[in-house]
């Protein structure tokens, strides 16, 4: 076998581009005739077009997760994979956003689909215990051709011709072949062709993405693995060559004619020629974690670098050659659109920045605030707490003249952090995935996560609870922390100021140690009562007033509702409690 191994000299392995410019799997698609990039996320695929930042939505009504996607070479079209039992593979209209295809014929999963480039066949590869790859004649609605395949499968590409696609994954790389198919006079499933490449020293090595080449180098097959290094297969199926990409992981590849990009650990885009697999640059890095996005105000501000910062992983990369946009995906969840047009001057289309684990909590910032106090924030504001251990406050009034808006993000405003671990803010799963490995289980450990919040009815302070039993107090107006105390011995799942109509400000936390503490907002948070009746986790506290009295409700997962009417009697608060228990689960 040729091996002509190159490896990148230090001062290229340096960034090239002269400054940046703002111009007007996760599976990642683009496509340019619709001006949009494609990106699912649960149930849902996002349809966003970056240059004016407007979203739509293909709901998938079989609640099925998402797990893959990919658009029509004309834009028209997306395909989707999803899990679950008797997964769909389901193609969509991207104008209407209706489903107009559908085939069932995996059990478990599907990894990964891809349109031919003549929109004739779709391929649609299983998870690795689902154990087939199918070729669909997706307006016929039949299965022109399948085969099984053992390996774990990550990815797959078809050739400019269509005649062949490749798959890609654990020790795998193998050529399925259709000339076979289109001979076929009958309308019934033949045996799909496949030839594994021949990986000669590389046999060993998790191959996590592959792109067929395009125009003269329409022969060839590129690959890149896992542990960083990018491959060219040659039209006899060898592995002809390779290169080093100077990185601790790659991910993910986007091929054109005259580029390949290399998407890479700590927010690393490596670009290469097809011709000759020489390299050509490093694109710029997004933010750092933990940034104050707040003070990134301006695109000097992003792209200056600190001294032991840390970068996401980019996870997904997809290029548009009709406006020469990358779409690169990273492993924080935020999302950046790079104009590379002219790669000694890399531009930003777009960037956005999302919260990398699951949401606990959404509170909308009240438009009208008690006691005639002076909003703290702009009309339109809410925020979100997530097990990333973030609060980030949003804004999605485009129009308003109030905000300081930032580089990064068009809606998000504010992250507050809880501490300086910068783990907490990565999604591990994004490459875990793709190795076969699982996540480390210290990993879950270094996420505390924020379980609650809420606002104060004058809009001046925001309260959260988080899994660890803290409660924290921030200013709203200057988003300080004014208090920071381990109110219980679990999770906090429940906050609630009383209401301007009791005539207190109070603030109940209850949690799943089955205690409800009542603090004074008015004396600096200071403990009124402790409430345990409850035998169970408490999920709901509510105040209320009338007749006179105020009264505070709460419920539990011991099936028991529990009223209480307070008294105020100097600086204390006496309780007398009412219980109503039930056979069945109650809801707050």
């Amino acid at each position: 076998m040729k091996k002509a191994q190159q490896h990148l000299k230090p001062q290229e392995a340096e960034e090239i581009w002269h400054g940046p410019h703002t111009v007007e799997q996760p599976s990642l698609a683009s496509h340019c005739p619709v001006l949009c990039l494609a990106l699912q996320t649960l149930c849902v695929v996002v349809l966003l077009n970056p240059k004016k930042n407007k979203q739509h939505h293909i709901l998938n009504s079989s609640r099925k997760t998402i797990t893959t996607l990919s658009f029509s070479p004309d834009g028209k079209y997306v395909v989707t994979g999803e899990s679950g039992h008797m997964p769909a593979v389901r193609v969509w209209d991207v104008a209407e956003r209706t489903q107009v295809a559908e085939l069932q014929e995996h059990k478990y999963g599907i990894s990964c689909v891809a349109f031919s480039p003549n929109s004739k066949y779709i391929v649609s590869v299983g998870y690795q215990h689902d154990m087939i790859v199918n070729v669909w004649a997706w307006k016929k609605n039949i299965v022109v051709a399948a085969n099984k395949v053992s390996s774990k499968v990550t990815a797959v590409s078809f050739s400019d011709d269509s005649s062949y696609f490749v798959t890609a994954g654990n020790r795998h790389v193998k050529f399925w072949y259709l000339d076979h198919t289109k001979s076929s006079k009958v309308n019934a499933t033949v045996p799909l062709l496949g030839r594994s490449g021949l990986l000669g020293e590389l046999r060993n090595n998790f191959f996590s993405d592959v792109a067929c080449g395009k125009g003269r180098k329409a022969g060839s097959t590129f690959c890149i693995t896992s542990s960083g290094l990018l491959c060219e297969f040659n039209d006899k199926r060898l592995l002809d060559k390779w290169v080093e990409l100077r990185t601790s992981q790659a991910t993910s590849l986007s091929v054109t004619e005259e580029l390949i990009f290399c998407g890479c650990a700590d927010g690393t885009v490596r670009v290469f020629s097809p011709v000759n697999l020489h390299f050509i640059c490093t694109l710029p890095r997004p933010h750092c974690l933990g940034t104050d996005i707040a003070t990134v105000v301006e695109a000097s501000h992003l792209f200056s670098h600190k001294m032991d910062a840390r970068y996401p992983d980019t996870v997904a990369v997809s290029y548009d050659p009709a406006s020469r946009w990358l779409s690169c995906v990273y492993n924080d969840h935020s999302l950046y659109v790079w104009d590379v047009r002219d790669l000694r001057k890399v531009g930003k289309v777009y960037s956005a920045l999302y919260h990398s684990a699951c949401v606990w909590s959404v509170e909308v910032y009240p438009d009208r605030v008690s006691d005639g106090e002076q909003p703290c924030l702009p009309p339109g504001s809410f925020l979100s707490c997530s097990s990333d251990n973030t609060i980030r406050l949003w804004n999605t009034d485009g129009h308003s003249t109030t905000l300081s808006r930032n580089v990064i993000s068009n809606d998000l405003q504010k992250i507050i952090y809880m501490d300086n671990n910068t783990a907490g803010l990565l999604d591990t799963e994004c490459l875990n995935s793709g190795n076969g490995e699982k996540a480390d289980p210290q990993t879950s450990e270094t996420r505390t996560g924020i379980r609650t919040m809420c606002v104060s009815p004058d809009g001046q302070h925001l309260a959260s609870g988080d899994r660890t039993g803290t409660l924290r107090i921030h200013e709203l107006v200057s988003m300080e922390e004014i208090l920071n105390v381990q109110a219980h011995d679990s999770e906090i799942l429940c906050l609630e100021y009383s209401k301007p109509e009791t005539g207190l400000k109070l603030l109940a936390t209850a949690s799943r140690d089955r205690l409800i503490h009542v603090l004074d907002a008015e004396q600096e948070y200071s403990l009124l009562q402790t409430l345990d009746e409850h035998s169970s986790s408490i999920t709901a506290v509510r105040f209320a007033a009338n007749d006179g009295k105020v009264r505070m409700i709460s419920c539990g997962a011991d099936k028991s509702i529990y009223f209480r009417t307070a008294q105020k009697v100097k600086a204390a608060i006496h309780t007398h409690t009412r219980a109503l228990l039930q056979n069945s689960c109650c809801c707050g």
